[in-house]
């Protein structure tokens, strides 16, 4: 779809979307970042697959990588309060092939670090993490955490500073106080986490097409009405 077609249509949407949910998504759209992302291999309970996803959203992450190994990673609704709905999921989950290396030679070629987190090795602290270059986070299974592939091709292995006799946190937990930490100071030292124009254009296009009943024959509606208003035009110019 053509960038002025598509800016027309989103116009059109946000007829029939109520005014508090328009402010809503304009809003939610500046915090937004791809700067940040986050990495989750072999989650395999729903209950905290879904507490990750709320915080990513919370948190203005707005694409999360799922790799599939072991474990099918599902979410539990009740959780998210419909905050999956709001991300962009990337799910590698080919059978025969190492789907974490998949996931993470596409992230570094897009030019991000991989910082993976760890329960027991350690090279820095989260807060030590650098947000100078673009950064993925990666979590591992509830039990067992990072996969050794993971850990052996990650760039710098992160740890949570702990105080006392337990050895990790819940993973939500973990991936909540690394985003807290990180988005910080992101949006303190960096001026370059935003989303693209682009990019806001395609989330607001896709937010507004979720917020509306009956979009898909809305949508329909705005095409027919486009293509009358074409054919229109060229029974004038050749009358």
């Amino acid at each position: 779809m053509k960038l002025q077609e598509k800016q027309e249509l989103i116009t059109y949407l946000s007829n029939f979307a109520s005014v508090a949910r328009r402010q809503k998504i304009l809003s939610v759209l500046q915090q937004r970042t791809r700067y940040i992302t986050v990495i989750l291999e072999d989650i395999y309970q729903p209950h905290n697959a879904s507490a990750v996803l709320r915080s990513c959203d919370s948190f203005g992450v707005q694409d999360v990588h799922i790799v599939e190994n072991k474990n099918i990673f599902t979410v539990t609704h009740g959780v998210t309060i419909g905050s999956d709905r709001w991300l962009t999921l990337h799910r590698y989950n080919q059978q025969g092939i190492n789907n974490t290396d998949e996931c993470l030679h596409k992230l570094k070629s897009q030019g991000y670090t991989i910082a993976a987190t760890t329960l027991y090795q350690e090279e820095i602290t989260i807060e030590q993490l650098s947000v100078n270059k673009k950064v993925a986070l990666m979590f591992g299974s509830e039990i067992s955490g990072l996969s050794e592939y993971a850990q052996n091709y990650a760039d710098v292995l992160v740890k949570i500073p702990m105080m006392g006799f337990s050895e990790s946190f819940n993973i939500s937990v973990s991936v909540a106080l690394c985003l807290y930490d990180v988005i910080n100071r992101l949006k303190k030292e960096h001026h370059n986490w935003e989303l693209t124009e682009a990019e806001k254009l395609d989330l607001e296009l896709d937010w507004l097409r979720k917020s509306i009943k009956a979009g898909e024959l809305i949508e329909k509606k705005f095409f027919f009405l486009k293509e009358e208003e074409r054919r229109k035009k060229k029974r004038i110019n050749h009358s």
